[in-house]
């Protein structure tokens, strides 16, 4: 899929979810795939929290998650 669709396709679910993509993108470290298919398991308006949690879920992940698990060990 061209970069420009699964960007639109990606902040398209972003909103339908109710999160704000224009913030949220440049935090994701995973993979826009794996980022789509986890918001299009949750239902519309489910927030960013759901999200986050879907994709922890699936095995994806968040630069913030990983910042404060390299604090928890002494990584930072």
């Amino acid at each position: 899929m061209p970069n420009a669709e699964l960007l639109r396709q990606l902040l398209a679910e972003l909103a339908r979810v109710g999160v704000d993509g224009d913030h949220m993108v440049a935090g994701l470290s995973s993979r826009s795939e794996e980022a789509l298919r986890a918001l299009r398991t949750l239902p519309d308006g489910a927030g960013a929290a759901a999200f986050l949690a879907e994709l922890r879920n699936q095995g994806g992940s968040v630069h913030e998650d990983k910042g404060r698990e390299e604090k928890s060990r002494g990584i930072a």
